[in-house]
């Protein structure tokens, strides 16, 4: 199989093209958008399979994309330890589940917007009647059995956390070609 290889010129190119992609259903995401406004990252609101964002490369033939190329990543954000929490009841665990099952397919991360986020489960610093070792036991299954990392961050810097790692994570598809 002959494969194409980029230059660090013409990745650089096409990443000044990226394209953050952010589901419908995203809710309460205000600091998300007025950051990505304010530092003018494109982005579109699309209905995404897995995740709340993800990222492509449009189409740019002149660069040898003959169509918009779709990068393998996704991100699920939850807004609070609560929302996470939430997820992992009776009634949301199964919808929670098979996310994570569609999930299989990307580099897939949890974001939590909750500085202290692992402090807080230990300390039971959540609404949720569920045990701190429930929620650990719950968490640490799921990354365990379907491969994926969660991360515990400042509501504030979730925007540029989460440019930085769409950005990279394509770099890093692009290297690869």
């Amino acid at each position: 199989m002959l494969k194409y290889r980029y230059s660090d010129s013409e990745i650089k190119k096409l990443l000044s093209t990226l394209m953050v992609l952010i589901d419908t259903r995203e809710q309460k995401n205000k600091h998300i958008i007025d950051y990505f406004d304010s530092k003018r990252i494109p982005y579109k609101v699309i209905k995404l399979d897995t995740g709340d964002y993800s990222a492509m490369l449009p189409k740019f033939e002149d660069m040898g994309l003959q169509r918009d190329l779709f990068i393998p990543v996704a991100i699920e954000r939850k807004n609070s330890l609560d929302e996470l929490v939430g997820n992992f009841k009776a009634d949301n665990r199964t919808t929670f589940q098979n996310e994570l099952i569609r999930s299989q397919e990307t580099d897939f991360v949890l974001m939590v917007e909750q500085k202290n986020g692992y402090e807080d489960i230990l300390t039971h610093n959540y609404r949720s009647a569920m045990k701190p070792a429930s929620v650990i036991g719950s968490l640490k299954s799921f990354e365990s059995c379907y491969k994926f990392n969660t991360i515990f961050i400042d509501k504030q810097l979730s925007p540029t956390w989460m440019h930085h790692h769409l950005y990279y994570k394509t770099r890093d598809e692009l290297q690869r070609l």
